[in-house]
């Protein structure tokens, strides 16, 4: 853009916990401007994963919070043509797009695993998040390995 930046939309925060981060997850999990259907697959994933974890000390809600703390990546790589070569160079990255690409990631592998429901899907991939496991998990790890291999390349970073 030529002009000033665009200025940054604020989310209402959902009505159930009150937090701008769950509306942004329900966001990213709404399909067709579902957003009354998003909200309900997950609450019910809120819901099941309190009854699986309850042992836990923790609430459904802090569990969550920490499933996306364990599988939001620091560090990724971006292709950058130096020279007629095409390098992998290692950058860090903003924390809105942290939060952004965990939350992507966890709903992406999600949808992808085996299960009844999308709330039941949902669930499981949270606790297994929580627990350091699971598809998000590994595309993090991935992330953060391929970072740490190209790191020779770290000083194309502009």
């Amino acid at each position: 853009m030529r002009k000033a930046k665009p200025k940054k939309r604020q989310v209402l925060p959902d009505p159930v916990f009150g937090d701008r981060q769950v509306t942004k997850f329900v966001n990213h999990l709404m399909y067709d401007g579902k957003k009354s259907l998003a909200y309900s697959i997950f609450y019910r994933a809120l819901d099941i994963v309190k009854d699986k974890m309850s042992q836990e000390e923790k609430s459904a809600l802090e569990i969550w919070k920490a499933a996306l703390d364990n599988i939001t990546p620091h560090v990724e790589v971006k292709s950058r043509r130096i020279g007629g070569a095409t390098f992998q160079v290692p950058t860090e990255i903003r924390p809105e797009r942290r939060e952004s690409i965990s939350m992507k990631n966890l709903i992406i592998f999600a949808r992808k695993r085996g299960g009844k429901t999308m709330a039941d899907k949902l669930a499981a991939e949270i606790m297994d998040a929580y627990n350091s496991q699971g598809g998000a998990f590994k595309r993090k790890e991935d992330v953060h390995r391929m970072a740490e291999a190209n790191r020779a390349f770290a000083h194309f970073r502009f």
